[in-house]
């Protein structure tokens, strides 16, 4: 029987876990957390004080930053943070699992206990390409292949991809005539070209989107223009009863990204409903959705009509199907555990051998053992 593992996860302080309406990272740390409770491994979850959980909480903030009544600086309250994760804190893990990307960094790269870090966002910047070599030694998980793209040649120990738990979607095999725009305005989502390949082809969309402050003046500029027609439904940000409801009953997910998606929540949610996804074929999109199968991956503005007008043609039941298979929460946890216990290992291996260097005498016991590949 393995042993249970003490396990930090660490999530970002801007939205509580789970989040109230829009954030997928903290969805995403709240399923895991919940799930390695359940594993019976010992977890403490670093997350605003109130967020909901099984595990034993640790809250820098009483509230999520974004929505909270209070004004809190969140790099100040990040940091405040890593001193009790990597503080008096530290001897109480055996493996610390950070959800903060570069924030973490230093901390993790001084401490004894090993830190896997899931890496949330896009990587293709020059500025992460710098500060990722300068951690390469560290333990990075990728949440598609396509994520790794910019930066190969850091230490990447897994792709893992999310995943729900099957019962926080409802499966519908008889949907209703509208498609779904789901996520936030930002210029990379392009929801502009979603709401006009819905005025093309003739059908009603619902839009469920957020508007962060630095895409306030893109949505006025671009967006809310659009919004003054019969077929547009604009339902603003919604929480997660409204958007289940929206997703089941949606003819398909129309998808317009045009940027290297590193994951896409919002497409593994669609499916867990049974709703085809049609989406631009960038970033992560090929890995999620099977062309002609759980949805249609699109290059040009034809092709995004056509696939709205050839929904039919994919199962829903299917696309369901592909999400049970490859995107539950049992599937996700289960890897992140192997992976965490792959490392614990190699530490031990390597401390050992690092031991047995300091303490050789001259009989080549080293030599004898770097290359048994077992555990002392």
């Amino acid at each position: 029987m393995k042993k249970r593992l003490r396990i930090a996860q660490i999530a970002p302080l801007i939205e509580r876990v789970p989040p109230k309406k829009y954030g997928g990272t903290e969805r995403v740390v709240y399923h895991l957390t919940e799930g390695l409770v359940a594993r019976g491994h010992q977890v403490t979850l670093f997350a605003s004080g109130d967020s909901e959980t099984t595990a034993r909480l640790v809250a820098p903030v009483t509230e999520a930053i974004r929505l909270g009544r209070q004004v809190h600086s969140p790099e100040i309250m990040t940091m405040l943070m890593m001193q009790q994760v990597y503080g008096p804190m530290l001897k109480e893990f055996d493996i610390i699992h950070s959800h903060l990307e570069f924030m973490t960094f230093p901390y993790a790269a001084g401490a004894n206990v090993p830190t896997v870090f899931t890496m949330h966002g896009r990587l293709d910047s020059a500025d992460y390409k710098k500060i990722l070599r300068s951690y390469r030694h560290l333990a990075f998980v990728s949440i598609s292949d396509s994520q790794r793209e910019p930066i190969p040649d850091i230490n990447w120990a897994s792709t893992i991809y999310h995943g729900y738990p099957p019962s926080s979607y409802d499966f519908n095999d008889r949907p209703g005539d509208y498609f779904l725009y789901l996520g936030r305005f930002s210029p990379e989502k392009r929801a502009d070209q979603a709401i006009m390949i819905a005025r093309a082809c003739g059908v009603p969309l619902k839009i469920a989107a957020k508007i962060d402050p630095v895409d306030r003046e893109y949505f006025e500029a671009k967006i809310r223009p659009l919004l003054n027609h019969p077929l547009i439904d604009y339902v603003g940000e919604v929480d997660e009863e409204r958007k289940r409801e929206l997703l089941k009953n949606a003819r398909g997910l129309l998808n317009t990204i045009d940027w290297p998606e590193p994951f896409g929540l919002v497409m593994i949610e669609a499916l867990g409903s049974g709703t085809p996804v049609i989406v631009r074929r960038c970033g992560s999109a090929p890995e999620v959705v099977t062309e002609g199968e759980t949805g249609f991956l699109c290059e040009s503005r034809m092709d995004f009509i056509n696939a709205v007008h050839n929904i039919g043609r994919i199962s829903r039941r299917h696309c369901r199907e592909e999400f049970l298979r490859r995107f539950s929460d049992s599937s996700m946890v289960g890897s992140y555990e192997s992976l965490y216990y792959d490392i614990l290992r190699q530490n031990f291996f390597e401390g050992k051998i690092n031991e047995a260097k300091r303490s050789a005498a001259p009989t080549g016991r080293i030599s004898r053992l770097e290359g048994s590949g077992e555990l002392p």
